[in-house]
């Protein structure tokens, strides 16, 4: 929406990501063992695999932690055995909320992710109640000021599905999933480096909260993303700074 900075949003997203770099190595281990035993334990011909280590290296995480839940996931080291799961609810003013978990514990996780909800203003939906709201995509994020002419050039013809162009100047690219790697690795050799790259749930309209409001979303948001088992957190509310 053209109401609000793009670019803001994601800086801010980025400062609180790089306040939790003891969670995001948690994270970033239970996504590369669970990668690795879904898929081939060989980065090459496994992209989310390859994608979960590029960010794994992006927070500076040593090559031995990288290496060790590569073997947990592919069973050469025994280690616990992650469930995916994903939750949908309602937030503030029903703004939609998609919860992505991996656990161990099921019952365990269900709890504390309703207890979140109902803590703080919202409420678990049932499978289906929001996620139709959301594509499922890759996304990348470059800083105003990118040549968009040469992006978009670049990005189009390595697959990308769109090229959009913010108020503030910054530029946000779209791709399928598994596109995803190659047009990046794309961009990368022109030169043109995202600052913000991911395979993401990306909400198709966007709802601007402000004032209580911000506040009592943000809240929510906050708790959902400081359980244990939760992974990600994706919502169309967009918190106005």
């Amino acid at each position: 929406m053209a109401g609000h900075s793009k670019w803001a949003n994601i800086q801010h997203r980025k400062g609180k990501q790089d306040s939790k770099r003891g969670k995001i190595f948690t994270r970033l281990i239970k996504e590369i063992t669970v990668a690795a035993k879904l898929g081939d334990s060989d980065p090459a011909g496994n992209p989310r695999l390859r994608l979960a280590i590029e960010k794994a290296y992006a927070q500076n995480m040593p090559k031995d932690n990288v290496e060790r839940a590569i073997k947990r996931g592919s069973g050469e080291l025994e280690g616990v055995d992650y469930q995916e799961l994903r939750y949908e609810g309602y937030g503030i003013n029903g703004a939609a909320v998609l919860v992505d978990c991996m656990t161990d514990n099921k019952t365990r996780t269900v709890a504390d992710v309703r207890h979140a909800f109902s803590k703080h203003g919202g409420n678990l939906g049932t499978d289906g109640s929001v996620a139709f709201l959301f594509k499922h995509c890759g996304q990348m994020f470059f800083a105003p000021g990118t040549d968009e002419n040469a992006l978009m050039e670049v990005a189009l013809d390595a697959g990308a599905e769109d090229v959009i162009s913010h108020d503030d100047g910054s530029i946000e690219v779209i791709t399928a999933p598994y596109d995803f790697m190659e047009v990046k690795q794309r961009l990368e050799a022109a030169g043109l480096h995202p600052e913000m790259a991911e395979i993401t749930m990306k909400p198709e309209n966007e709802v601007a909260f402000t004032g209580e409001d911000a506040v009592k979303m943000q809240k929510l948001l906050d708790a959902l993303e400081s359980l244990d088992d939760v992974q990600e957190v994706y919502t169309n509310a967009v918190i106005e700074e």
